[in-house]
Order: structure tokens, then sequence, then C-alpha cells
């Protein structure tokens, strides 16, 4: 017994570094915070894309203990400084957020207590915040208070949800699938079809549907395509629509493709994860008339409101569908299910272990209130209008006017135009001040601006509007 107590007092020597002392925290918390505060400071200055081909980087695991200041150093190095930076004002391609400085604030936090928010039994405190905001967000969208969420780590999992508790609501499985219809936009964001292949649909029908010269669906085409279905012997059983889409950021009309969508039984998702939250705009709402309808709903607050990588959002008005697929009991758990006087995040997500996510939109909320979220979404919207009416000047041709903060243009061509505006987005690649994106619309090659990181403002946009003038003069 004395052997193995001397055993257990040296491996618990050497494991003691896990547990560094306060005056060892302070100096680690103070060599973060510089790195931190030397990294925004810098931001305005810091190129947004290094286009450096990508190599393999050395982060081997070995048993070298390296200082911090080191591993800072790799990390500036070898992470921060490649590709995209998504924390950059310049971020103007895919759809950027930014990373509010009081989400990171929450996520250390979060990480000192390690809540575990699966279970209320295990963190009443962690799960009740949860709930308050997706009770929050269900006043927002105009969903029952009878309706349940999760916070997910984002919309891929978030629309997963909503389309496994479509499958299980309308009990589409085995030699059903085969006959079952889904219809969407050819501009559905593509993880709503990864999840229809992930969740063992993959061989069912899907109706790609017509759009208008503004990139959203036509009800009319809808209508005809279900009732043509229907004739034929199919069983049409899913609507997915967009409030925001990626390519061009159109919201469909979601209140004109409810009512079909009920008249005919279907479920009915949106994929709201970009631009659910424009919702708060006096100058938008209206584009959201409907989207109480939906019958699950998939949104990101790491999107319109923000926030760093990691957290969307599901809301579910059947909550037996969720159920269905979700909510398990094991043994070990007995003592959990005991508690049964709240839906456990646990209970309606794949996630078991389920990391304190609620923290980091909570505290923000807390600390700044809803008011300058509002602000920053109306902000992008009319940055949005300013670069448009800018490069329009300049000679570029421009999409429609887009409904939210993503737009398209190109500089026009007699001939190879596709190439020619290829070309130019290279050329705004190298130069890497800002980062812009491209699509296909309709067969020809377009570049994307989309405005959402909360730190793009004015200048941004007049950068950016010199990288294009530079980028046409030199191809010209």
């Amino acid at each position: 017994m004395d052997d193995l107590k001397k055993q257990i007092r040296a491996l618990s020597e050497i494991s003691g570094a896990l547990e560094p002392s306060e005056d060892e925290r302070n100096k680690i918390l103070k060599e973060v915070q510089q790195y931190a505060n030397t990294f925004l400071n810098n931001l305005p200055t810091t190129k947004t894309y290094s286009s450096e081909k990508a190599k393999k980087e050395n982060f081997s695991i070995t048993s070298e203990v390296k200082p911090l200041k080191k591993i800072l150093e790799i990390y500036n190095s070898k992470v921060a400084a490649k590709g995209i930076h998504p924390a950059s004002a310049g971020h103007l391609g895919y759809i950027p957020g930014g990373g509010i400085y009081a989400s990171a604030l929450a996520d250390y936090l979060v990480d000192i207590t390690n809540e575990y928010a699966g279970l209320s039994f295990a963190s009443p405190g962690a799960v009740a915040m949860e709930h308050e905001l997706l009770d929050w967000m269900k006043s927002l969208f105009g969903f029952p208070e009878s309706a349940v969420g999760n916070l997910t780590s984002g919309g891929s999992i978030a629309n997963m949800i909503g389309l496994t508790s479509a499958r299980d609501k309308h009990q589409i499985k085995g030699a059903k699938i085969e006959k079952n219809v889904v219809y969407l936009s050819p501009q559905l964001h593509h993880s709503c079809l990864k999840a229809l292949r992930i969740i063992g649909l993959e061989d069912i029908i899907i109706r790609h549907l017509q759009l208008d010269s503004n990139s959203k669906i036509i009800p009319e085409d809808f209508s005809e395509k279900l009732q043509k279905d229907k004739e034929n012997g199919l069983e049409p059983f899913l609507l997915i629509a967009s409030a925001g889409t990626t390519d061009t950021g159109a919201v469909d009309p979601l209140k004109k493709l409810g009512k079909i969508a009920k008249q005919n039984n279907l479920w009915y998702h949106i994929d709201a994860a970009y631009g659910g939250f424009f919702i708060l705009s006096g100058q938008r709402k209206m584009l959201f008339d409907g989207i109480e309808m939906a019958d699950s709903l998939a949104v990101d607050p790491h999107k319109s409101l923000f926030l760093p990588f990691g957290i969307g959002a599901v809301l579910v008005k059947d909550k037996e569908a969720v159920f269905h697929s979700h909510h398990y009991s094991a043994n070990y758990m007995q003592d959990a299910h005991a508690d049964t006087s709240r839906v456990d995040p646990a209970d309606v997500s794949p996630e078991l272990t389920k990391h304190f996510r609620a923290l980091r939109l909570w505290l923000p909320l807390q600390l700044h209130g809803i008011e300058p979220f509002t602000a920053c979404l109306e902000e992008k919207l009319l940055l949005t209008r300013y670069f448009r009416e800018r490069i329009q000047e300049l000679g570029f041709k421009i999409g429609p006017e887009p409904d939210l903060s993503v737009t398209y243009f190109w500089w026009p061509q007699d001939q190879n135009e596709n190439y020619f505006n290829q070309q130019l987005l290279k050329e705004i690649h190298k130069n890497g001040t800002v980062f812009l994106s491209s699509t296909l619309i309709d067969g020809k090659f377009v570049i994307r601006l989309a405005v959402l990181s909360f730190r793009t403002k004015i200048e941004t946009i007049d950068r950016a509007v010199e990288v294009l003038v530079l980028a046409v003069r030199k191809l010209s």
C-alpha cells in the first residue's frame, strides 16, 4: 500500500502541471491578452487574405515543453496569418460574421467553469439560459411557446435536426423514400442537401424549383410541380425555402410558399441561417412575413448576430417528431432522467456532450442590449447599397437589388466576359486587402460581395472599390 501511495504521489506531482497557480494563471493570461490586443489593434492594417499557396505545416506533437510565447508565435504565423482572416473588416466573401469580443469573454468563462449543458440535472442554469434564448427566438419568428429548439454548432446541424424531424413526422423510410418528393431552390445552401443524404434520404426525389429574376422561388412553379407529382402517384412531403440565400441573399416568398405547403400537408422547413436575424431590422422585417408558418427553422447567431463561429439554432413546432430520433435513455442516466421539468438539449439534438453555447449569445445581449445589433444589421444593408451605387458609376454591371446584404456584379466585356471576371477575382485575391468570392448565376461568372462583418464600415467599402479599380486597370 505504501508503494502504491508513493506511485500515486509521484504521478500527481507530474500531472500538477495541468493546474497552474494563481500567479502562473495571471502570467499566462497577460501574455494571451497582449497577443489578443496586438491582433485586434493590427486588424485594420492587416491584409484580409493571404493567397500564399497552402503547404503542410508542422504542428507535430512531441514530449517537448514549449513556452507560451513560442506557442503564440506558432499560432500567429501558421494559423492566424494564413488564408482568409474571418475577423477582418475586409472579409466580404462567403457569409462573414466577425466574432465580437464579448463572446470571447463568455467562452473563456464557460471553459473555466466547464458547464455541461446537455441536461438540466447537470446544469440547470446553463439549460435555463439556453431555453431563455430559444424563447426569445420563438417570439422573434412567431413560433408558439410549445415549440422546442436547440443551440447547435451551426446551420448544418440545425438544418439536419429540422429535416430529421420532417422525415420522422412523415415516416419516410424503406420503400417510401423513392416515391417521396422534396421541393427546393437551386440556390439552397448545400448543408440541406448534405443533411438529406446523412439522414438516409439520398434516394429521395428532389425537385428544383424555378426562380424569378431576383433568385426567389416562383410559387406557381412549386404548385404546378407538386400537383403533377401527385397525379403521377408520387408523395410530396417537404418544401425547403430560404430566408437569405448564400448566392444572392434572396428571401423566398415565405408566406405564399407556406400556404401551398400547408394546403398539401407538406412539412415546411426554412433555412434562415444567414438572413434570419435581419427580421430585427425595420427596413427588412416585411420580407419575413410567413416565416411563422414554418414547421422548422434554422438560424445562425454566428452569422447575422456577429458571434464567433460555433453557434446556430433550430426551432421545431412538433416536439414528438424531434424526440423520435433524438430522445434516448440509458441506465447510467437514470438520476438525470428523473428530472423532467424541462426539455433537455440532449433530447433534441444528436449531441450528448453539449458545449455551453448559450453564454456566448446571452452575455453580449446583456452587456450591449439589442439596439447595437439591430443598428449593425441596418448599417450593412446601407453599405451594400452604397457599394452598388459606387461600382455602377465606375462601369460595373450589377445584379438586381438584393433583399439583404449580398450582391453580385461583373465587369462587362464584349468577348470572354466570364474569363475576364475570373482573372479579375484572382487579382483581388492577390491584392488581399479585402476578400471577395464568386458564384455562377445561370452559367454566368459573377463576383459576390457579402457585407456582414460587424467591423465592416464605409471605409472598408471604399477600400474594396479601390481594389476593384486597380484590378480592372491592371487587366485592361
